[in-house]
């Protein structure tokens, strides 16, 4: 009885969204709980958007409170470029966490997602007068492709969003100094595929650094190495949809489903 309640629950919330928004919201949602998964998340701060492709100019973003593990398809939040809310809700966002969100969307039509967190390595790599060094095959695919943007306090000035935007020009990758990094893609598993490799090529940086002086090859192999990366070379890389994703989505099921709900 209790299943079959839930059933009707669950079809009554998904009958309110087109299909192309369900999907968006179910690959959103996932995205909050593999955060959670790999202790990216920082308390209920920070943000994953994701524009919603049927309709112009409206975006989804996590609803302010709730801790990345109560992130669902449905509680995810409609608004659009400004911040409203576009959809009847008793939940909230936090402005102030959707600036450089909007910044980036506003100034990208090819990015559907924009990634913003905190996570360890990349935070500690962001403080570093060096900056990110690619150091291992993973790393390479950001080779000379990281924008960096320096620290100016809270990103709520008019006057620092232009100049955000205009730092991460056309790239994927923005270290935000002193504070964490951004990533973005043409879809909710491409910015999470490029976090996942940044951080842990971050690690192997800083973990390198603490056990002496550092080595990389030359740098036009590491240039060829990020154009297989962006070829999809091996069968990794080189377009929206990614091998990992459907593996990844298959390990949230795993732990807890309630994330398509």
């Amino acid at each position: 009885m209790a299943a079959t309640s839930r059933s009707v629950v669950d079809s009554t919330k998904r009958a309110k969204y087109s299909e192309a928004e369900w999907q968006m919201r179910l690959d959103l949602a996932a995205a909050y709980r593999l955060i959670r998964h790999f202790g990216w998340d920082d308390l209920i701060y920070n943000h994953v958007t994701a524009r919603i492709p049927d309709q112009d100019d409206r975006y989804l973003i996590n609803p302010y409170g709730h801790n990345y593990h109560e992130i669902t398809a449905s509680n995810l939040v409609r608004i659009d470029i400004k911040g409203n809310l576009c959809e009847e809700t008793s939940s909230e966002i936090n402005p102030a966490g959707y600036v450089i969100h909007s910044a980036v969307h506003e100034a990208r039509e090819d990015v559907v997602c924009v990634l913003h967190v905190h996570s360890h390595y990349a935070t500690l790599v962001s403080t570093l007068e060096t900056g990110f060094m690619a150091l291992t095959q993973a790393g390479f695919q950001f080779y000379n492709r990281v924008a960096y943007h320096d620290y100016e306090g809270f990103a709520l000035d008019l006057e620092e969003r232009r100049r955000l935007v205009t730092d991460l020009g056309e790239r994927n990758v923005m270290v935000l100094r002193n504070h964490g990094v951004l990533t973005t893609g043409r879809s909710v598993a491409e910015a999470f595929r490029r976090l996942y490799y940044f951080e842990q090529a971050c690690r192997t940086q800083v973990d390198a650094m603490a056990a002496g002086k550092v080595s990389q090859p030359s740098g036009q192999v590491m240039e060829h190495t990020a154009r297989q990366w962006e070829g999809g070379a091996a069968g990794i890389g080189g377009g929206t949809t990614t091998r990992e994703w459907p593996a990844l989505l298959r390990l949230l099921d795993e732990k807890d489903p309630s994330w398509r709900t």
